[in-house]
């Protein structure tokens, strides 16, 4: 398939997946898994942070002005859905999976969602902000599921039946990382990181931590593991606020690159190591390269959607501009719903090789370990 080609099939399935609440492809993925379990920032938060004592919350008009169905925002850092909503209407998921905070009325079975906005790897990540729910947290509530899940079903399953069930029916989805750099390398004046580590040696503690939590997550019977990259912050309105366009690019997401090389090299590290496991990383940053965003209509790159306080996030109440798919940017850290879905479709099917390394998503949900 040329690349025109392929360029206007994710087009295609844009619309389709804009059009209908819940959308799947005819195939052995809708099968194969009947649950999602995520991890990780704003990025995926889906209202954990609501009843936090923090200045990262989302749960205020206009989020969620394009989200279905909504009458509240629902505490999603977006216009609408985010790329993990997008990514379980493509496996053939019935439902959004419900935050953490409120699992009340949902089959904990078909998913739970642990991200948190502002959070991090490391535990100080993101505190500037208030509170928040680390990578180490996160994985401390999924042991509670866990637990939860076998005392609830212990009568009508066997062990072996629910940890198969968590072992090849369910993915797991991690997107964690971006917060590290904004909320912490990056704010000198704030935490002392960036002068007792250079790139090199920060990127290094960060996957170190990373690895010890994703060990974790294996030893909860995670089998199939998406570790999605960290895309071009670089190029967010709020970089480009701090450091100027030019060097807020290169800056940035040469830092950025830094922790994604190592990153996907520990995808490399961990598959080798478990037979019975499949790990991919999600190339992000390619994903969003400024020539495959044009090309799909996208006319404003560092433009936000919504006026914006001083930490980044919309003024409450604020009139939002009115073509909102034409935004790669939602306010000055967030991607809009439409990169979203973009970015979700490219990590279900790759475009391109190196989108997904060593599978895609679909790949992933297809394989019997």
């Amino acid at each position: 398939m040329g690349t025109q080609m392929m360029k206007l099939t994710m087009v295609v399935l844009i619309i389709l997946l804009h059009n209908h609440n819940y959308y799947g492809v005819n195939g052995d993925p809708h099968d194969e898994v009947h649950g999602l379990f995520i991890f990780g920032d704003s990025l995926s938060d889906s209202g954990n942070n609501n009843n936090l004592l923090t200045m990262a919350k989302a749960n205020y008009k206009p989020y969620g002005i394009d989200f279905p169905n909504a009458i509240t925002p629902t505490g999603r850092f977006t216009n609408g859905r985010t790329v993990v909503d997008v990514l379980g209407q493509l496996l053939g998921l019935d439902h959004y999976i419900p935050p953490f905070a409120n699992t009340t009325g949902y089959n904990i079975t078909h998913g739970v969602n642990y991200a948190s906005g502002s959070a991090g790897i490391l535990q100080e990540t993101g505190k500037i902000l208030g509170d928040c729910i680390s990578l180490e947290k996160q994985i401390d509530n999924h042991q509670i599921t866990i637990s939860k899940i076998k005392n609830k079903y212990n009568h009508k399953f066997t062990i072996s039946q629910i940890n198969y069930h968590l072992k090849m029916k369910c993915i797991y989805h991690i997107t964690i990382g971006n917060n590290d750099y904004i909320l912490n390398y990056l704010l000198p004046k704030i935490y002392n990181t960036s002068s007792l580590y250079t790139p090199q040696q920060y990127a290094k503690l960060l996957i170190q931590k990373y690895e010890y939590q994703i060990l974790r997550l294996y030893n909860n019977n995670a089998r199939k593991v998406v570790l999605a990259g960290i895309g071009q912050i670089g190029t967010s309105p709020a970089i480009i606020d701090l450091y100027g366009k030019k060097t807020g690019v290169d800056k940035v997401n040469n830092l950025i690159q830094i922790f994604n090389k190592k990153l996907k090299s520990l995808v490399y590290k961990l598959n080798t190591k478990f037979s019975d496991a499949k790990f991919i990383f999600v190339n992000t940053f390619q994903m969003h390269s400024s020539d495959d965003l044009s090309s799909l209509g996208f006319t404003n790159f560092n433009e936000t959607c919504c006026p914006t306080t001083s930490i980044g996030f919309c003024i409450p109440s604020s009139t939002t501009c009115k073509n909102r798919t034409s935004y790669v940017f939602w306010d000055k850290v967030h991607p809009s719903e439409t990169l979203n879905k973009y970015t979700a479709t490219r990590s279900y099917t790759s475009l391109h090789a190196s989108d997904n390394y060593p599978i895609d998503i679909k790949q992933l949900a297809q394989l019997r370990l």
